[in-house]
């Protein structure tokens, strides 16, 4: 695999937000939200995934040391998944919200993807609660997952 991960710049938006709605569609970010997500970068961390010049995934996190962080959002193009570029980009944000000071990292994640959930599942996360009718307009219900940092 030649993919590499690298910070997300503003330039990215444009191909982010392809990604986005090919993945999300109705219920997908929109381009300000992105801007406003790059334009907070003492508490924001968001990186994307490149195979050479192609932009084929993206993450994202929300630290608010040394309280907690959130996953804001992973997507790997449809082309692209289940080859681990997904694991890579959530094991950056965790390492960088470890590298944070966080002690926990929490996400929310549709409670109908059962592959999503599997990989939090093995990297630590644990279902603490639902939220009902989160997604919008699916209402789709979103399963509330968090990781403790290991005590050292």
């Amino acid at each position: 695999m030649t993919v590499e991960l690298r910070p997300m710049g503003w330039s990215d938006i444009d191909v982010v937000m392809r990604l986005e709605t090919e993945l999300f569609t109705n219920e997908s970010w929109t381009e300000s939200m992105f801007w406003s997500e790059l334009g907070q970068p003492e508490t924001r961390h968001y990186v994307v995934a490149i195979d050479g010049d192609e932009v084929i995934g993206y993450a994202g996190l929300c630290a608010y040391a040394p309280h907690e962080a959130y996953v804001q959002t992973i997507g790997v193009t449809t082309s692209r998944q289940g080859e681990g570029i997904g694991t890579r980009l959530l094991l950056d944000l965790i390492a960088e919200a470890e590298r944070r000071g966080c002690p926990r990292l929490d996400l929310e994640v549709r409670a109908d993807n059962d592959s999503a959930i599997a990989l939090y599942q093995r990297y630590g996360f644990s279902q603490i609660g639902v939220r009902r009718g989160y997604y919008q307009p699916s209402g789709t219900d979103a399963v509330v997952m968090r990781r403790e940092r290991a005590a050292t």
